[in-house]
């Protein structure tokens, strides 16, 4: 190949990397304006992947490219309080209750003319989608949940768990002190590689990999937003107005209609999951699909097993119309 052509073809190359890769993006909604990864071609049926606490879009690194090369429009943003999203209004009370994270998904697909899409999330991107898809079936083809059902009934007393199972929980109790927010403040970043290291204990990542993801830790609503979730969520911070109706409709443990796959992290200790299907699951995913114990795997399932969320989304958007 003479220096001509070769340089030639190098470019045509590094064009198709460079298409191939995820372009960041924002939009605006009527509260936020939402950051955003976006892989797959335009015209491709939308995916979208939600983060959980403590993470970002890197998340689902590796889980987006085999959904993007079959196709399909893959968006990744970023969830109230983390990276680039940030509240529009600088007197908006920084709030994260359970309804505004499922409300934040439906004004993202708002915003991008989404009439329908797909959805696969973890942690509290597995709520929001999870109430995305309970009060607006009619805007999910289906989904992916990680973790299980965790819509909270915000109304009820909280009931004890077992013992070892409160002791994983140490984090939420300490965030409902106001030592927990000043340790929060000032140990984000430690603080959640921590989480990161004992939530997913087979899971050896590097500080690169961490490091890639904690400076949207440094959002300057990063605190407050996570300080309110797991106070509101045992009655120990009020929530919005707004969103009072919507609470009342999840407290009723709404039902899943999509089609939907769960999976689990077989050493996630913060779920502990069984080795088959509850009654308390095939009582609220009527549609469920599949339900997999992911050998392990921990808490943060599309980093660890990322090929396992890709093939689950793959087969459901592959069976379902």
């Amino acid at each position: 190949m003479n220096r001509r052509a070769f340089l030639g073809a190098a470019g045509i190359g590094i064009a198709n990397m460079a298409q191939a890769q995820s372009t960041g993006k924002s939009v605006q909604t009527p509260v936020l304006d939402i950051g955003y990864e976006e892989t797959g071609s335009p015209q491709g049926f939308p995916v979208v992947l939600l983060h959980g606490f403590p993470d970002d879009v890197h998340a689902f690194d590796q889980v987006a490219p085999p959904l993007a090369k079959a196709g399909y429009r893959v968006l990744v943003p970023y969830l109230r309080g983390f990276g680039p999203t940030r509240f529009r209004d600088a007197s908006a009370p920084r709030v994260a209750e359970q309804a505004a994270l499922g409300q934040d998904l439906i004004d993202f697909a708002d915003a991008l003319g989404i009439q329908q899409m797909a959805l696969a999330g973890y942690d509290w991107g597995g709520r929001s989608a999870a109430i995305a898809a309970a009060l607006h079936p009619e805007r999910v083809r289906a989904m992916v949940i990680m973790g299980g059902y965790t819509v909270q009934d915000v109304f009820a007393p909280p009931q004890p768990a077992p013992p070892e199972a409160e002791r994983e929980l140490w984090y939420q109790w300490y965030f409902n002190t106001e030592r927990g927010r000043a340790g929060l403040a000032a140990n984000r970043r430690n603080l959640c590689k921590l989480l990161w290291q004992t939530w997913s204990p087979g899971w050896h990542f590097t500080d690169e990999e961490y490091n890639r993801t904690a400076p949207s830790f440094d959002n300057p609503d990063f605190v407050d937003v996570v300080i309110h979730s797991y106070r509101h969520r045992y009655g120990n911070a009020p929530g919005e107005q707004r969103f009072q109706a919507m609470e009342h409709e999840l407290a009723k443990h709404a039902k899943i209609a999509a089609p939907s796959i769960l999976l689990y992290g077989a050493r996630d200790p913060l779920v502990r999951p069984s080795s088959d299907v509850t009654p308390a699951e095939r009582a609220v995913f009527p549609a469920l699909v599949a339900r997999r114990v992911i050998p392990g795997a921990g808490h943060f399932l599309p980093r660890e097993k990322p090929e396992a969320v890709s093939a689950a989304l793959l087969e459901l958007l592959k069976t379902t119309p």
